[in-house]
């Protein structure tokens, strides 16, 4: 097969990974930038050029596409798809999980665990209303474009939350506000989901004094075993997205697993390095299954 890894950055662990992988299995394995691609619409049918030259023969595609070029990435992927190409992960689950807002409404009307969230419009005067719609303070708020922990705020007091609120809505900027599980201790649990199964779960813990879990932000990550009901709020968060690979990121509480996020371009590096699992493998088994039906033999690494 000839499979084509979507990335802006050849040099990314997820996507050296991903490139070891597919050959280590005696596939063709080649990175295309999809910001540099050019999409062909025309009567003869949709086609991509990249780098002056026609895209063909390509039997499967896995996007890793950053949140900044969501719109164009899955322009592209839309492209691959129509062109009868297999794609890891379907472009339209791309942009659904992407809408934070979005996402979260999906999981709420599937009757999946999450804080409590509030979002309106900017309203003069709704930061108190927003407050005590998730319970008052500590509360967090979060720029529903932020990415990697950027743009998550905790506000501890009341005060605070309307000072934050108004600056974001000062700013035009769209947020939600969520309560504060203060029995996460800083801590979350992500879970890395490939074609319907839970491959590698890893417990991520935030800096001293730092309440983001994120691995960019300073925090570490060791191997967890999933509860039962850890590991089904993850299935089904990703199920209900329509993502075949998916992250999904969780709060242990004192009412069971809570959904942060739903993540459709995980990372590999921090998962595989806090498990020992090999993920990007288990990419490429889910794509030789899905495209014919039958996983062949890895070749052995010298």
């Amino acid at each position: 097969m000839k499979i084509v890894i979507l990335s802006r950055n050849s040099h990314l662990y997820s996507t050296r990974r991903l490139l070891e992988e597919i050959q280590a299995a005696g596939h063709e394995a080649k990175i295309i930038d999809h910001s540099l691609c050019d999409i062909i619409i025309e009567q003869e049918g949709p086609s991509i050029i990249y780098k002056g030259e026609k895209v063909i023969g390509v039997d499967a595609i896995i996007p890793r596409i950053g949140a900044s070029v969501t719109f164009y990435g899955t322009a592209v992927v839309r492209q691959f798809e129509l062109m009868g190409t297999f794609s890891a992960v379907e472009s339209q689950a791309i942009v659904r999980s992407r809408d934070k807002l979005r996402s979260l409404q999906i999981l709420s009307k599937a009757g999946l665990g999450m804080p409590k969230t509030a979002f309106t419009n900017f309203s003069k005067g709704g930061e108190k209303t927003l407050i005590e719609h998730v319970g008052g303070a500590p509360l967090i708020v979060k720029l529903l474009e932020g990415t990697q922990g950027l743009g998550v705020v905790l506000a501890e007091t009341k005060k605070a939350g309307q000072s934050v609120i108004e600056a974001f809505h000062g700013l035009k900027a769209r947020i939600i506000v969520q309560e504060f599980i203060k029995e996460a201790k800083g801590a979350d649990i992500r879970a890395f989901i490939v074609n319907g199964k839970v491959v590698g779960a890893m417990k991520r813990q935030g800096a001293e004094g730092e309440f983001r879990s994120n691995l960019h932000r300073g925090g570490k990550a060791t191997i967890i075993k999933l509860s039962r009901a850890e590991k089904q709020a993850a299935l089904n968060a990703a199920k209900v997205l329509g993502l075949d690979i998916a992250g999904v990121d969780m709060l242990q509480s004192s009412r069971g697993p809570l959904i942060l996020e739903v993540n459709s371009s995980p990372g590999l590096e921090g998962i595989e390095k806090a498990t020992g699992i090999n993920i990007a493998g288990e990419i490429v088994k889910f794509i030789e299954e899905s495209v014919t039906g039958k996983s062949p033999k890895r070749k052995i690494k010298e």
